[in-house]
């Protein structure tokens, strides 16, 4: 499994998904087992099940306008992270989520685990242009 290509993958089609609130598209980038932490002191949703629930219940009262991602950093055994920033509008206001996630591959190139670190303010930040592609 090539870590680079995989975590290129995943932060494109979260950028693109996200935008569009297409659940099902971020669902084929993880394992059937894996685990996704949203904050530190959140339950973890463990399979594509509760991961599915807690993307739809971020994505309902969200208007999104734009994401970004960074390029990702790819480190040793499997593992990469990668920053972002959101425009959006939740319940009719702007706000502007931005953080980072950390990610492990599996050798199919799926994520078995995932780690959000973010924090949000009630005003449009705009995002940075990370990447040219």
């Amino acid at each position: 499994m090539d870590t680079a290509a995989a975590a290129r993958r995943f932060v494109a089609v979260w950028e693109r998904s996200w935008a569009a609130h297409d659940v099902e598209a971020i669902l084929e980038l993880y394992a059937d087992a894996c685990v996704h932490r949203s904050m530190p002191f959140r339950e973890p949703h463990r399979g594509k099940d509760e991961l599915a629930s807690y993307l739809r219940w971020s994505f309902a009262s969200e208007d999104t306008t734009d994401v970004r991602f960074s390029e990702p950093l790819v480190g040793r055994d499997g593992r990469a992270v990668a920053e972002f920033r959101v425009l959006a509008r939740e319940d009719g206001r702007p706000t502007t989520l931005a953080g980072c996630v950390l990610v492990r591959f599996d050798a199919a190139g799926l994520a078995v685990e995932t780690r959000d670190y973010w924090h949000s303010t009630p005003e449009s930040v705009p995002a940075l242009p990370w990447r040219t592609a």
